[in-house]
């Protein structure tokens, strides 16, 4: 079951707004997965044509372009990192995210839910570490960092730390609060 089609309890609307933030949010994130893998695909290939055309072809202006679209590899090289947080947090909100769990064969059906809910509650926790750490980076760089290329600073290219972090973290505090309430639910008499 994934977290962009639960449906908490109708009591709860404060959730459903919640919930709402977190479509949106995965639309978002879809929009700019597709972007920058697109920027991706074309800066790569335009990188690799021109490459061709001066070392094979020996097309002197084809070496001239690659001159001024210098910056394109450490860009290229930085939407990377953006495509893997927002993938992560797009994949945290669909709950298909990492999982080392060796307790899930052995521990009995009825017991899943508790699990789940102590599991995002942990998830929670090194998600928030994570993101206090990154806006601790965040600032040593704004402070003392340099700049990435044409004259961009580092830490703004690094902003997707915290963002992707603090995404992942709103993933899995719904996650927690719909266990919470799905274990309320069948635990009530």
């Amino acid at each position: 079951m994934t977290h962009h089609s639960d449906t908490p309890p109708r009591q709860h609307t404060g959730f459903s707004a919640l919930l709402l933030m977190d479509r949106a949010l995965a639309r978002l994130e879809k929009w700019l997965i597709v972007l920058f893998l697109s920027l991706m695909l074309l800066f790569t290939f335009v990188q690799v044509l021109l490459r061709g055309l001066y070392t094979h072809a020996h097309i002197q202006w084809a070496n001239d372009w690659m001159a001024h679209i210098g910056w394109s590899e450490p860009f290229v090289r930085l939407l990377v990192l953006w495509l893997a947080f927002l993938g992560a947090s797009l994949l945290t909100g669909d709950g298909k995210h990492i999982k080392i769990d060796p307790f899930t064969p052995v521990m009995p059906k009825k017991w899943s839910l508790a699990r789940d809910l102590v599991l995002s509650v942990a998830c929670l926790g090194v998600c928030a570490v994570m993101f206090k750490v990154c806006l601790d980076y965040i600032a040593l760089e704004r402070a003392y960092g340099g700049a990435m290329f044409l004259q961009v600073p580092n830490w703004v290219g690094q902003l997707i730390l915290p963002v992707g972090f603090g995404a992942m973290f709103f993933r899995f505090l719904l996650k927690t609060v719909g266990s919470a309430f799905e274990l309320t639910r069948t635990s009530a008499p």
